[in-house]
This record gives structure tokens, sequence and C-alpha cells, in this order.
């Protein structure tokens, strides 16, 4: 999922380098994936309001319960 979350967002931002993706787990049990973009990117990323950024939860959250795992995102800039 991790993967697929870093393609997705090289592909909508200027700064493709600058694109990583930071697993961390929760006390629940679930996993946050934070993704880090350029500072001038995080607005790329959530997309006129916010629908980008809610696709990208859309697909993170279909993962996690493929895999049986509550996944999350957050867009970190």
């Amino acid at each position: 999922m991790r993967e697929l979350l870093a393609e997705l967002a090289r592909r909508l931002v200027d700064e493709p380098e600058a694109v990583r993706v930071e697993q961390v787990e929760l006390e629940d049990g679930s996993l946050l994936l934070r993704l880090h973009v350029a500072e001038g990117d995080v607005g790329k990323v959530i997309g006129r309001q916010g629908r980008l950024a809610r696709s990208l939860r859309t697909v993170v959250r279909a993962g996690g319960a493929a895999a049986g795992r509550r996944l999350q995102l957050e867009i970190v800039g």
C-alpha cells in the first residue's frame, strides 16, 4: 500500500523526489500512513475542496480492508 500511495502522489506533484510515506503503528492496532510532500505540493495532493485527499483516503482504507487491517492517511507538508 505504501508503494501505491507514493506512486499516486508522485504523479500529482511538481517535486516527486520529495514524496515519501512513513508508517506509524497506532495504539488501537491500526496503521497510520503519513504522506510527506514538499510544502508547495500539499494543495495539489489535497485537491479542490479536498477531493483528491478523500480519494486517496478511500484507496488506503480499501487496501487496508483487503489486508484485514485498518489504515489511515495523513498528508504532511
